[in-house]
């Protein structure tokens, strides 16, 4: 997703082996056997800046989807 790696501070080299690291857990499935549930509430309370953008980044996706079903059914 655009924009979901903004706040990433390593270098590019260190940004694309995270990139190939979560596309190996996605086709592997390992990336939800090793996943757990994120409480937004709790995070929010630890670390607000980091709920936000979630919470931002939640918002954005579920708007995209929106436009993306009107686009089908017109």
């Amino acid at each position: 997703m655009p924009g979901a790696f903004d706040s990433f501070e390593g270098t590019q080299e260190e940004l694309d082996a995270l990139i190939k690291e979560i596309e190996k857990g996605v086709e592997t499935g390992e990336i939800l056997e090793n996943s757990r549930p994120v409480d937004l509430e709790s995070m929010a309370e630890e670390d607000p800046e980091l709920a936000q953008i979630l919470i931002e980044m939640f918002e954005k996706l579920e708007s995209e989807d929106n436009e993306n079903r009107k686009r089908k059914l017109n």
